[in-house]
């Protein structure tokens, strides 16, 4: 297991777990803050859990553009919530993906709805396609090619915003922590 590490002085200390849905990112982070970490769920999945409890129309596959916009506010709120912590913060998704998310339903560029916004660590971590873990469930309807489509979109999205995209490798949770947590040392 590797050890905690303090981010360098100065550096940005929030890191963006992305990917293809189903792919493990919520199972990583849950690792990560096992570990000590500060994590953020994914703000998606809280907003589609709300918007199911209340009979809401924020859904993805309902409206698409409601959800992305939803999902904006929320992750900026929560990086507002965590702009003074110490030690790295691993978000599930987040800001950028919902940019991302909004620019495919709505077409606004994911570069003019993070203009103003401070950046995050410029490594990214991807999950890729792992269609052997891959699962449907009720906050996650869309099936395996939807997924992969909205995989490449963030890959490309992350490199045109001038990020480096980590595709994890396909291997246990801890070692996916590990893998991590060494490429940020």
């Amino acid at each position: 297991m590797t050890q905690y590490v303090m981010p360098p002085e100065g550096a940005n200390r929030h890191v963006i777990l992305s990917g293809c849905s189903g792919g493990g990112k919520s199972t990583l982070l849950a690792a990560l803050g096992r570990r000590g970490y500060a994590t953020v769920s994914e703000p998606g999945r809280r907003i589609v859990a709300e918007e199911l409890r209340g009979k809401g129309r924020a859904l993805p596959w309902i409206d698409p553009e409601a959800f992305a916009r939803r999902a904006i506010a929320l992750a900026l709120a929560d990086r507002e919530r965590l702009k003074d912590a110490k030690g790295w913060v691993f978000f599930d998704r987040g800001l950028i993906d919902a940019a991302v998310a909004l620019e495919h339903a709505a077409g606004t560029p994911a570069s003019e709805v993070l203009r103003g916004t401070g950046r995050f660590h410029g490594n990214v971590f991807l999950t890729p396609p792992w269609p052997e873990i891959y699962a449907t469930d009720d906050e996650r309807q869309h099936d395996l090619g939807e997924a992969v489509a909205e995989y490449h979109r963030l890959v490309a999205a992350y490199r045109r915003l001038g990020y480096a995209p980590i595709t994890l490798p396909k291997i246990g949770v801890e070692g996916r922590a590990d893998f991590v947590l060494d490429r940020l040392a």
